[in-house]
């Protein structure tokens, strides 16, 4: 995989690295996949990639209640254009707060009514309070994307 940065990283106040413009290129089976940038909050930043069977979303930063609605609604719109299968990886995430939890869930009721799937890659910190609302099972928590990627082609 290789990144290609359209502008230099800039540092925030908290020590965290923000890249702006960022495009992600990697093969995999001869196919060369693009991520196009999400235009979401500055605390969330993310990326799409549109496979042959789903969507990947690449997410950064605060899963909160500033970040929700923007990420409800572009993410939203996303599930509605296809493919109906759905990997978000929040591995990079640094907080999710209760009303990203409830954008996770509606987000993953709206996948089943459109006949797919959402799953969920997490890092410790978001496996955490998911499972401290008891939410994993039907979150469908999974420790890597290719790990994700084998459930969606085993289904």
């Amino acid at each position: 995989m290789v990144k290609i940065f359209a502008n230099p990283p800039t540092k925030t106040t908290c020590s965290q690295t923000i890249y702006t413009g960022t495009f992600t290129f990697s093969k995999k089976n001869e196919e060369e996949i693009i991520a196009e940038p999400l235009n979401l909050t500055v605390s969330l930043r993310g990326t799409r990639e549109v496979r042959d069977n789903c969507q990947l979303f690449r997410l950064t930063g605060l899963l909160d209640a500033f970040s929700e609605p923007t990420f409800r609604k572009v993410l939203g719109s996303k599930i509605d254009e296809g493919p109906k299968n759905i990997i978000l990886d929040l591995s990079q995430i640094d907080f999710v707060d209760s009303s990203g939890l409830g954008a996770l869930v509606q987000l993953a009721k709206q996948a089943q009514t459109a006949k797919g799937t959402l799953q969920i890659v997490t890092n410790a910190r978001v496996t955490q309070t998911v499972k401290l609302v008891r939410l994993e099972k039907f979150l469908a928590l999974q420790v890597s994307v290719d790990a994700a990627l084998e459930n969606i082609t085993a289904s």
